[in-house]
């Protein structure tokens, strides 16, 4: 499972000093984005086969108050399936381990041209990874 870390910005905290709802789901797109590029997806490839990834549905659980004056540590856990979609899974956890926030996202790959979804969106990410196992896929077989 990728994980990574980021600082708690001062310009995310809301009037009631814990962190914004929106700077929540900043912080996860961030987090996809750093594991799709440890996977070694160039975006620029991605660009040229005229596909880009989007997001149809985000759900976020807030489990305590994430505030100001440290760093959140966020997973990125994808689930692949059968159809057009797959599912990504991300917690957010304070240094000591607390569990803030959870993240759930359903995500499709999108054919620029047509604006129509891929199948197989896994197969898609396979083929252009160098690490598909960050992004939970099987590696590609030769």
């Amino acid at each position: 499972m990728f994980r990574v870390t980021i600082p708690v910005r001062c310009d995310d905290i809301d009037a009631n000093g814990h962190v914004r709802g929106p700077a929540y789901l900043a912080y996860a797109d961030h987090a996809r984005w750093s594991c799709v590029q440890a996977a070694g997806i160039d975006l620029a490839a991605l660009a040229a086969r005229r596909i880009g990834p989007v997001n149809l549905e985000t759900t976020v659980r807030f489990h305590r108050e994430l505030v100001a004056g440290g760093d959140v540590s966020i997973s990125c856990e994808f689930r692949w399936g059968t159809g057009k979609t797959s599912r990504v899974t991300q917690e957010f956890h304070t240094p000591d381990g607390t569990l803030v926030a959870t993240v759930s996202s359903v995500s499709g790959l999108l054919d620029l041209d047509r604006r129509r979804l891929l199948p197989d969106p896994g197969a898609h990410w396979r083929e252009l990874a160098a690490h598909p196992e960050l992004l939970g896929l099987a590696p590609k077989t030769a």
